[in-house]
């Protein structure tokens, strides 16, 4: 593709794999342990959903948005982690069968299938209880510590957001070094990549797409930032008496917290072009740092494959039919 592209596509990495998201359809590419890409493709539903006119609504369309992202990627995530349990399975029952012959049994490498589950499992569960559990702690550490050591809210509450910070980054940190998490981090890059080379105009080859960065102003990891410097703000407009009042006070302005977060990275990325006030993105770039990785060739192939595949499915959904055609 030579031209500028002005759409808009999102993504998620999954195991072995990447998803991407049209208005029509998402696909999922895995690579298999045969080297095989295969293909896992949703439709997106025909008739519009009650909560579609909340899409519009600026401070609410984050919300909404947040969680059908998080149940479509579970969706996916699911599929990546049966294929890559298939491919286990294979594994063991080789491994089983060279246990009963005289030949040595090699070491096997990858993830368990403890390890599948448990990635599987979060991304089902980890926006409600996760973003329960990163609110409600943080407030509950800096009570302990600081409680009692003056009466300014804003200072309270700007000692809670760096204890957030400080949390976020160190259970990052910590899951970044394990090898398989570290490649779910590099597939993270992968579709980064793709989309950046797909936003400038260029032909998506796996050369191509590796000169580009693999940081992106719309990342879920950038939200997430945002969400904890938004809290200090909104939080800021609130006392509490008790730790508990402290706690239940900033579960419920979470959706608050959530909604105007969107809108922040929202604008933030219409701002990327513009000198000086592009840096306002920054933060949720640096954190990327830690939540993605320079990508293999064979990763950005995937991805490349999974863009690829959901253009194509997008073109033949929209594509004018010849009158009298059933649809």
């Amino acid at each position: 593709m030579s031209e500028s592209n002005t759409s808009i596509y999102g993504g998620q990495a999954v195991i072995e794999g990447v998803m991407f998201g049209g208005r029509n359809v998402n696909v999922t590419a895995v690579r298999r342990k045969n080297d095989e890409i295969q293909y896992f493709e949703v439709p997106a539903p025909m008739k519009k959903r009650w909560y579609q006119p909340l899409k519009k609504i600026p401070f609410v369309r984050g919300v909404i948005g947040i969680l059908e992202s998080s149940a479509r990627g579970s969706q996916h995530l699911n599929f990546s982690m049966e294929a890559y349990a298939e491919d286990s399975e294979d594994d063991d029952s080789k491994a089983e069968a060279e246990k009963t012959s005289t030949a040595k049994p090699e070491k096997k490498e990858g993830w368990s299938l403890a390890m599948v589950f448990g990635v599987a499992v979060a991304g089902v569960i980890s926006f409600i209880v996760g973003k329960v559990v990163f609110t409600a702690v943080p407030a509950i550490v800096e009570e302990f510590l600081f409680g009692g050591k003056f009466n300014n809210i804003v200072v309270h509450n700007l000692l809670e957001g760096a204890i957030k910070i400080g949390f976020l980054l160190t259970y990052l940190y910590l899951l970044s070094l394990t090898p398989m998490i570290k490649r779910l981090f590099q597939y993270h890059g992968a579709e980064h990549k793709v989309i950046t080379a797909y936003e400038n105009g260029v032909e998506l080859t796996v050369a191509n797409v590796q000169k580009f960065t693999r940081l992106h102003y719309r990342c879920g990891s950038s939200f997430i930032i945002f969400s904890v410097l938004v809290g200090v703000i909104v939080y800021s407009f609130f006392t509490w008496d008790t730790l508990w009042e402290r706690v239940y006070i900033r579960l419920l302005l979470l959706p608050v917290v959530l909604g105007v977060s969107y809108e922040v990275l929202r604008f933030t990325n219409s701002l990327r072009e513009v000198p000086v006030l592009r840096y306002l993105g920054y933060p949720g770039l640096w954190l990327q740092l830690l939540t993605t990785k320079e990508p293999t060739d064979d990763q950005v192939a995937v991805s490349i494959a999974s863009f690829n595949r959901m253009r194509e499915l997008e073109k033949e959904i929209n594509a004018p039919r010849p009158a009298g055609q059933a649809v």
